[in-house]
């Protein structure tokens, strides 16, 4: 068979790769529900959609985003 040589190839940095992307994603991933984290940012955001509608509770809503993302949710 004429093929590429195997010695060449060396399969250690991709299984030291793999284990950090594993090992990344297991450290990230939420310890709550969505619906159970940031209550002070959602109870805001909630309130300020609620008496003036959501174009106007920009802020409320970022920060409820930033808040979540914190937590570990990729949103």
């Amino acid at each position: 068979m004429g093929g590429l040589p195997l010695q060449n190839a060396s399969p250690a940095p991709v299984v030291s790769q793999v284990s950090v992307i594993t090992n990344s994603t297991k450290e990230s991933k939420p310890k709550k529900k969505i619906c159970c984290a940031c209550p002070e940012t959602k109870k805001l955001r909630d309130e300020c959609i609620v008496e003036h509608g959501e174009d106007a509770c920009a802020k409320w809503i970022e920060a409820h985003r930033l808040c979540l993302r914190a937590e570990g949710f990729n949103i």
